[in-house]
């Protein structure tokens, strides 16, 4: 609770002094009081680490900081009125309004009646604090120095693959599943092996362990893997189960025997979206009519029997022999789904425990000089009561750490000593987390607005912390503030605060990860309320700030109605157009929509009310068909997302009014996006156009504008076919990906030849008309670092000046069945630190000696199987994954960061 409040205060102070505001306060006559809440809210700021620290035995001090909390809101809100009226003033200078118009930070509104009701919401702000200052010496909260937690000790980034070497402790237990997935139950043939533990104890590592075996890859036709977590939906639930299949239908039976309805769907897998519920329990049954198959339900909480015996219908086709494996924290849900005896999962032995915890904390071999931190270590082991997690989170704590005051610290802390529900392990989570900075901990906070199973991917949870303003502005003027986040997220990802990290090949500015259950939990902790789940049955606490909507109707309506400083909801499932607009008229103060689950032909004119909002995500809606002009009134809006609104007409002729927009995905029917609409958004970092069938071009006349653009992705757009005019005079770009356009040259006859780029990664994937790299990409000879082809049908070679390109790092060829050369020099590429050559057959006819002979100083090498048959001879792939800032080194952004 109060990591938020100093957060939000942070946001308060910056805005109270800055040139704007103290420009506005003494027009405006609010100078006074804006004065007094700014001395106010530094003098609660200062004791915010000390509250944060004794308000979990405290419950006067915790209802303290929930009632500072909301007072904040009220005041960043009230500031955020007077930030919106210096965008519209902006809006009215660049459209050429009247220097009469322009004097005022509004039009359309009274003067004197803005002044009047600002006047009265900032003394009403004044006197609240006022209040709640006067409480704050009741709690004898101590000055704590500002960055007392603020030093980020760095290590490489830890990933959660499973890889069986690194797994400690379950040998034994995987043994026992694989004899129960082998064996032959003469009574049925279909077999459910429930597996129980809290948790955090391993279920879904052991079952990944069991899944991924050689021996039950060759028993198993077909295996398939589905997270279930809380949303027991059938026909959710069977939809997966086919996508799962199909991605790994291929493996052990041949695919010419599969139904015709079944290779449609390989051919295709958007199909499936639009199959309905009959087609799709058809298919499923089809699949797996009469074939042995392991499908494992990780993570299931149902409880209802019939919701259960409605998906095992659909799965008991299956041969003798075929295997459910279902993780579960439940034994009432083994006890309803369980065929055989169910595998209780212990913890870990203290012994296991310990070599794990050893292995996460000291580099190989350094534990024997500290036989003292061992001791302490055994003893922080017991705490963690066998739960994998809790090792490991302790373990990334205190790695490479030797101050036994800092161990001692750990073991001792008094956190422990709090009351817990058996099994719990929020303690042990809870210890690192108090170890993170103030500004780490409200973004961790900030991610308990998400579903538990979440995919987060780096932009929209980057976009989502912008949106609520709690990235720290960056000291050097070079890094913007997607580096920050992506830092952050970094950071988190190193202190196992997220995990399963996947990042595409040649995508290294986009990557997805999860966060473990029990790290939910905590982050749900932390919010103490304030992020809520909405169906029918919910209470919602007055507090809630952020609401993810599940269900409709008039309980719903009722309980939004008890709730007033709400900032973000996401309609989760298909709602109500009438709730939509309930929601607008109420909740004035939102910062994040998302309607992406939502279907509508019109968005309510009323969206233009929201002034404060900052993201809006409208993707995937295929029936809207345009945008209500007044839209262009979210001077605010940094994200709008479009993506996937195949019916879109064309976007708003005003759109250049939005002013603050930063990222803009867009799905249109239109064939070229004007100068005058995108081209003016001079805010803009992200550009990505997809699937606009009849776009041939993207913008004319752009010289001057887009600046600031970093980011251009194109892809799915079959008509369009150039971009060399486009890129020309985007000066700040430096990622592009173009994907899927079949009409697209990128050397045109009249290619320009001041064109000047300097890009960071260049992706072009499924391009026939590319036979060579575009000599315009030499320009970018001392930046560009990855570069990736793949699916390019006629590519034959890569150009003879590619040695020129002294920073590349990694090289991706693959499925370019042309492609036949390396150029000469490649030893020139001193900076290659990874190249991949897959599936280009006609390379492979060359002399696997002269190949490597031009490549042999790159580090990591990894050839098909088919065109290398030495085992062992390249080198293994490094295990880390290392995350790519375009623009910057990590030293330059931590130290720009904290200073």
């Amino acid at each position: 609770m109060a990591e938020i409040g100093y957060g939000i205060a942070v946001k308060v102070l910056e805005l109270l002094g800055s040139r704007t505001f103290q420009e506005i306060s003494s027009a405006w006559g609010f100078k006074g009081d804006l004065k007094k809440i700014g001395r106010r809210v530094l003098a609660i700021k200062a004791v915010l680490i000390d509250a944060e620290e004794k308000q979990a035995s405290n419950e006067r001090l915790r209802t303290w900081l929930r009632e500072l909390k909301d007072v904040l809101i009220d005041a960043e809100n009230v500031l955020d009125e007077f930030q919106y009226r210096v965008l519209r003033k902006d809006v009215m200078k660049i459209n050429g309004s009247s220097r009469k118009k322009v004097r005022f930070f509004f039009s359309g509104s009274n003067p004197l009646l803005f002044r009047f009701k600002m006047a009265h919401k900032i003394k009403g702000v004044r006197e609240k604090l006022d209040d709640i200052a006067a409480l704050k010496d009741e709690f004898d909260l101590a000055l704590r120095p500002e960055d007392e937690k603020t030093t980020m000790n760095r290590r490489d980034m830890t990933h959660s693959f499973v890889n069986p070497s690194k797994v400690i402790g379950r040998g034994d237990d995987k043994g026992k599943i694989m004899d129960l997935l082998m064996q032959q139950d003469a009574s049925r043939n279909v077999s459910v092996i429930p597996i129980v533990g809290i948790g955090g104890l391993g279920k879904t590592t052991l079952a990944k362990l069991s899944f991924d075996d050689k021996q039950v890859v060759s028993h198993f036709q077909l295996r398939m893997w589905v997270c279930v977590y809380e949303d027991f939906n059938v026909t959710r639930l069977t939809k997966e189960i086919l996508k799962s299949a199909i991605y790994r239908i291929d493996e052990n039976f041949v695919v010419d025997g599969l139904p015709n309805g079944l290779k449609e769907l390989l051919k295709d897998k958007k199909i499936l979206e639009n199959l309905g519920v009959d087609e799709v329990q058809c298919r499923l049954r089809e699949l797996l009519k009469d074939k042995k198959f392991l499908l494992v339900l990780d993570d299931v909480w149902n409880e209802n029997r019939s919701k259960w015996n409605q998906l095992e219908e659909l799965l008991i086709g299956g041969s003798d022999g075929s295997k459910i494996l279902v993780t579960t924290r439940n034994s009432s849900v083994a006890t309803i789904m369980g065929t055989t005896t169910t595998y209780n999962l212990k913890g870990l032995s203290e012994e296991d425990c310990m070599s794990l915890f050893v292995k996460l904390t000291f580099k190989v071999g350094q534990e024997n000089k500290y036989p003292n931190l061992l001791y302490i270590g055994r003893e922080i082991v017991k705490k963690c009561k066998g739960v994998p997690l809790a090792v490991s989170t302790l373990a990334s704590l205190l790695y490479s750490k030797v101050d036994e005051h800092e161990w001692i610290s750990v073991r001792d802390n008094e956190i422990w000593l709090l009351e817990q529900k058996e099994g719990d392990i929020l303690p042990a989570l809870k210890i690192s987390y108090n170890q993170l900075p103030f500004h780490l901990k409200q973004c961790f906070a900030y991610c308990s607005c998400f579903p538990k199973d979440y995919h987060f991917n780096n932009f929209t949870l980057i976009q989502f912390w912008l949106a609520h303003g709690i990235l720290q502005s960056p000291k050097d003027e070079n890094v913007e503030l997607e580096d920050v986040g992506n830092l952050y997220i970094k950071e988190l990802l190193s202190r196992s605060f997220f995990q399963d990290v996947d990042q595409e090949y040649m995508m290294p500015i986009y990557y997805t990860f999860k966060m473990h259950d029990l790290v939910h939990n905590l982050a749900l902790s932390i919010a103490k309320g304030g992020c809520s789940v909405v169906t029918k049955k919910s209470t919602l606490a007055a507090e809630v700030c952020h609401l993810s909507i599940l269900e409709n109707g008039q309980e719903v309506t009722t309980q939004l109605e008890k709730l007033g400083r709400v900032q973000t909801i996401i309609f989760a499932t298909e709602q109500p157009a009438s709730l939509l607009e309930a929601c607008i008229a109420r909740f004035k103060y939102l910062r994040v929509l998302d309607l992406s689950k939502s279907s509508f032909e019109v968005l309510p004119s009323s969206i233009g009310s929201l002034k404060h909002l900052r993201n809006l995500d409208l993707s995937c809606n295929c029936i809207i068909k345009q945008l209500p002009d007044s839209i262009c009134k979210l001077h605010s809006l940094q994200n709008l997302h479009l993506v996937g609104c195949s019916n879109l007409e064309r976007l708003p002729k005003d759109i250049r009014d939005i002013i603050s927009l930063r990222h803009l995905c867009v799905t249109t029917k239109h064939t070229c996006l004007s100068e005058k609409e995108v081209g003016c958004l001079d805010s803009l970092r992200c550009l990505s156009i997809y699937t606009c069938k009849n776009l041939k071009c993207l913008f004319e006349g752009m010289e001057g504008r887009l600046t600031n653009l970093r980011t251009l992705a194109v892809g799915e757009c079959p008509s369009l076919t150039t971009l060399s005019l486009t890129i020309k005079h985007l000066i700040a770009l430096e990622t592009l990906i173009i994907e899927d356009c079949k009409e697209l040259s990128l050397t045109d006859k009249e290619e320009n030849q001041d064109l000047k780029l300097s890009l960071q990664l260049l992706t072009i994937v499924k391009l026939p008309k590319l036979e060579v790299l575009p000599q315009w990409l030499q320009t970018s000879a001392n930046t560009l670092q990855h570069l990736k082809i793949e699916d390019c049908c006629n590519f034959t070679a890569l150009p003879e000046w590619l040695p020129h390109l002294k920073s590349l790092q990694t090289l991706r060829i693959i499925n370019c069945p042309r492609f036949s050369s390396l150029p000469e020099r490649m030893q020139d590429l001193t900076a290659l630190r990874e190249f991949q050559i897959e599936d280009c057959p006609k390379l492979r006819r060359k002399c696997r000696e002269e190949v490597r002979h031009k490549i042999a100083h790159v580090p990591n090498i990894d050839f098909d199987n088919n065109f290398d048959d030495d085992s062992g001879s390249s080198s293994e792939r490094d295990d880390d994954i290392s995350i790519y800032l375009p623009g910057e080194d990590d030293e330059k952004l931590n130290t720009s960061h904290n200073q």
